[in-house]
């Protein structure tokens, strides 16, 4: 079963991540991406696109294309990106039997909980990526830095409002998945309903990345990544030769 996050609670999405919020991250992406690529940087696959919120900025600069398991995410992308492709894809198996200068892979490759989605994953973006080309792989957390958070999720639009609770924990430190979850509380008028959703993340040692992605064919490197209030984290910025 999905989580209600991508199917069920997607009118609420642009609530709980607003699109302008990715512009510095996307443009990070973007600036590492064309620096990495060997000759022309016009085409991008992103792999796991949700929303289309990185699209938005990214397509200034490159023609997307872009995958989601989610059919009800990939309509809230065609309203932002209609100038973009569009398909409906596990990022675990898709094939579209033509490669791209660039491949991204964001927050939605913490979905992949086990080394065998990360191989498949890794496989499936080796394959689209052309030779000369870059592709980026950014997990929320790695296994190293990981540590317990909650945050508060506010929005707002018209006649309604949403306040959320996100709980990440690690109620196992010896596997390779952590836990996020949300406890929402949604107004619509003067009706407020509660709904809670938990989500099973990946939680990898780098070394562990590294080795996936090694093995899928790429040269492996890292970038710093804004997360906000003047912070950075890494993520992983691959060639293929």
């Amino acid at each position: 079963m999905r989580p209600h996050l991508y199917s069920t609670l997607t009118p609420w999405y642009r609530l709980v991540d607003p699109p302008e919020d990715h512009e510095e991250e996307a443009e990070t992406y973007t600036a590492a991406l064309v620096d990495a690529i060997h000759g022309s940087a016009g085409t991008l696959l992103e792999l796991g696109a949700g929303a289309g919120h990185n699209a938005l900025f990214m397509k200034r600069r490159f023609r997307c294309t872009l995958t989601d398991l989610s059919p009800e995410m990939l309509a809230l992308s065609r309203e932002l990106n209609p100038d973009c492709e569009h398909v409906e894809g596990d990022m675990r198996t898709l094939r579209l039997d033509r490669t791209f200068d660039a491949v991204l892979v964001h927050d939605a490759i913490c979905y992949m909980v086990t080394e065998d989605d990360l191989r498949a994953m890794a496989e499936t973006a080796f394959v689209h990526t052309r030779p000369g080309g870059a592709a980026l792989f950014a997990p929320d957390h790695l296994a190293e830095t990981f540590h317990e958070t909650s945050i508060l999720i506010e929005g707002e639009d018209d006649s309604r409002a949403l306040r959320c609770v996100e709980w990440t924990w690690d109620p196992d430190p010896a596997d390779t998945t952590c836990l996020v979850h949300y406890a929402f509380l949604l107004r619509d008028g003067a009706t407020v309903t509660p709904c809670f959703d938990t989500h099973a993340e990946g939680l990898f040692e780098e070394a562990t990345w590294r080795r996936v992605l090694s093995e899928a064919g790429f040269e492996v490197g890292t970038i710093a990544r804004p997360i906000g209030d003047g912070e950075y984290d890494r993520v992983f910025l691959c060639r293929r030769r």
